[in-house]
C-alpha cells in the first residue's frame, strides 16, 4: 500500500475474509495459483500486487484507517 496507485474496497458477508484471501491467493505471488489474482498478476512476495485483513479483528482496524464511519453501510 505504499505506491500508487491503491484502491481500498470494503467487502462486507458471511465468511467474508476467507473467501476474499481465497480469491487472492497465496501472499507469494510465485506460490499462487493461476485464477487467483496474485497468481494471475503477482510477480513474487516483496511487491504485493493486492493486500487484504487477516482476520475480522485486523478488518476493523484497516477499515478506520481508510474510511469514516458514514462511509460504510450494510
Amino acid at each position: 500500500m505504499s505506491s500508487l496507485p491503491v484502491i481500498v474496497v470494503a467487502v462486507k458477508g458471511d465468511n467474508v475474509v476467507a473467501k476474499v484471501r481465497e480469491l487472492l491467493g497465496p501472499t507469494d505471488s510465485k506460490k499462487a495459483p493461476k485464477g487467483t489474482i496474485r497468481g494471475d498478476f503477482g510477480t513474487d512476495m516483496m511487491v504485493n500486487v493486492v493486500h487484504a485483513s487477516d482476520s475480522d479483528e485486523n478488518a476493523k482496524i484497516e477499515l478506520a484507517r481508510f474510511f469514516k464511519p458514514e462511509e460504510l453501510f450494510g
